[in-house]
């Protein structure tokens, strides 16, 4: 029987379709992120809330590198500290056979994934995507064992360190990169930002959480900027990223049972199917 009532588009069955988000991943990082909303109706808006570049000085990454051999632990904590660290590696003559004697610790499986591309394994990943899982579970006794943790320059966790050094071991840490704020905002950000458009905005890390909202003044002023987000879903990767949209936007609506993105997908792909 003829009827006049067309199908529904196959992005209307989708958890995200007609939905709205920004995504504040660092510049050149968003692109995977912002295919798996896509991929689930979304309509994605990229806003690079973080740079990453390299630290102000080599001096304590290159004296590591030259000492590596009288390490027993090198902890790897990001994707980035994997890049930089292994660049700067090979930039002073050095190659993966420095490290035969040095295990690696390594939180994420992103981290191990891209550890994996320079044609090395992890001896140890923390069953939870966190650095203080890392410290919970550690496989061996710690006291004496002499670590290289490679981090970001400044405002990175201190517990990872802290905790370490409380076990015993001695921690080395030194700048292998360092994050900073982008100086403007892509248009298309700007403009969903301020004719409210955005329903959810994703945060990935602490310091996008703090980048963000210096932005955001470009477009709200120094107005509190939880009164022009109170209505938007603010969506984190995890507690410490929670912790910070708490203190800075007033609020966080969702966060991911897995820290990952993907983790964050599926905790945004729930949220669509309840709301």
């Amino acid at each position: 029987m003829p009827t006049n009532i067309s199908p529904l588009p196959p992005t209307q069955t989708l958890p995200l379709a007609g939905k709205t988000i920004l995504v504040t991943r660092a510049a050149g990082q968003s692109s995977p992120f912002s295919q798996m909303l896509t991929d689930c109706g979304a309509n994605v808006i990229e806003m690079p809330a973080l740079e990453i570049c390299q630290p102000s000085t080599w001096s304590e990454l290159d004296d590591a590198i030259a000492n590596i051999s009288s390490f027993d632990w090198l902890v790897l904590t990001s994707t980035n500290g994997v890049e930089y660290f292994f660049d700067r590696l090979f930039t002073k003559g050095y190659d993966a056979r420095s490290l035969k004697n040095v295990k690696i610790a390594v939180v994420g499986e992103k981290t191990a994934q891209c550890l994996e591309k320079r044609g090395l394994r992890a001896d140890y990943i923390p069953p939870n995507f966190v650095a203080d899982s890392l410290i919970e579970n550690f496989p061996e006794e710690l006291t004496n064992k002499k670590i290289l943790f490679p981090r970001v320059e400044s405002g990175g966790r201190e517990v990872l360190v802290k905790e370490l050094g409380a076990k015993g071991a001695e921690v080395i840490e030194v700048s292998a990169y360092q994050s900073c704020c982008p100086k403007s905002i892509p248009p298309s950000a700007e403009v969903a930002l301020q004719s409210g458009t955005v329903d959810i905005i994703t945060f990935a890390s602490s310091k996008t959480v703090q980048y963000f909202c210096e932005l955001a003044k470009q477009v709200f002023g120094d107005n509190s900027i939880d009164n022009y987000l109170e209505g938007v879903c603010i969506a984190s990767i995890g507690p410490q990223t929670s912790k910070s949209c708490r203190e800075l936007i007033g609020h966080v609506d969702v966060e991911a049972v897995e820290y990952t993105l993907p983790g964050l997908t599926q905790a945004l792909i729930k949220w669509g199917v309840e709301t």
